[in-house]
């Protein structure tokens, strides 16, 4: 039986405007103990930003953090599921593409994001990934 992404995906998702600075988006990862922010206008997906994207797209190129804002951190080109697609679609994105996230989307909005820690957990939850991805976090 296949299953799908809605039975995997994380539904506790942290959004953010495009004008929060970098600053506050780092901050926001810290506090809820995240890596990955939606970026959104409204209930509309406009981006995602990791904490990847933070170091090489803001950090590493310099200026005051509190002035750059998230929009010139963010991936704006998206690869998206549904809730009701095949887990199998969603890896398949995120091979394609090299991602490690996909947002999940229902009638134009954000309400969930597939990770391939998700993934790991559900599949194959004795592997190294699948370990280190249930794990509590660091403290």
């Amino acid at each position: 039986m296949a299953q799908h992404v809605r039975d995997i995906m994380t539904s506790q998702l942290v959004t953010v405007e495009p004008q929060t600075s970098v600053t506050a988006v780092a901050q926001k990862m810290r506090d809820e103990d995240i890596g990955v922010v939606l970026v959104t206008e409204g209930d509309e997906l406009r981006g995602l930003v990791s904490d990847r994207d933070l170091v090489v797209r803001a950090l590493a190129e310099g200026g005051d953090p509190d002035e750059r804002t998230v929009a010139s951190a963010c991936s704006g080109d998206l690869f998206t599921v549904t809730p009701d697609e095949e887990v199998d679609q969603a890896v398949r994105l995120m091979r394609e593409h090299a991602v490690r996230r996909v947002p999940v989307i229902d009638h134009g909005h954000p309400v969930g994001i597939v990770s391939i820690g998700d993934i790991a957990i559900e599949r194959d939850p004795e592997s190294a990934l699948g370990d280190i991805s249930a794990a509590k976090p660091n403290e």
